[in-house]
């Protein structure tokens, strides 16, 4: 499935914020299609190589209710994305937040399914190959 939703980021500097939107991708936690807001990265250079570069994070919004999230930032690619263990939070988040469902309730929601499916057929025991002794 590829489902990449647009994000809002802030790369936080002592003195300023610089604006940004990407598109986060749910499956790998990578942020593309990075464009600044009223700033020329090509002229300025990349906000993460300023020496007052602070930390960078991002904003996934949705009906006007906001998650907030830490962004990490490969400073030699220029890559921006998000660690395994930060995307399974957000993910958490909003769903919370977007469709008034607890983490909890997620959890039950994926045990009553599992526990729905039907089992695996069970081969019958001390028999080989289809033949009985």
């Amino acid at each position: 499935m590829d489902l990449k939703v647009p994000i809002a980021i802030s790369d936080e500097l002592t003195d300023e914020v610089i604006a940004a939107t990407g598109l986060l991708d749910l499956a790998s936690g990578e942020i593309r299609r990075v464009e600044y807001i009223d700033y020329d990265a090509e002229a300025e250079g990349p906000p993460w190589e300023s020496d007052d570069y602070e930390f960078s994070c991002g904003i996934l919004t949705h009906q006007g209710k906001d998650v907030e999230f830490r962004v990490d930032v490969n400073k030699v690619t220029g890559q921006y994305s998000v660690t395994a263990s930060e995307l399974l939070e957000i993910k958490m988040r909003a769903a919370a937040l977007f469709a008034g469902i607890s983490g909890k309730g997620l959890l039950d929601i994926a045990d009553t399914k599992a526990a729905a499916a039907p089992a695996p057929e069970a081969k019958p025991r001390g028999a080989k190959h289809g033949r009985r002794k």
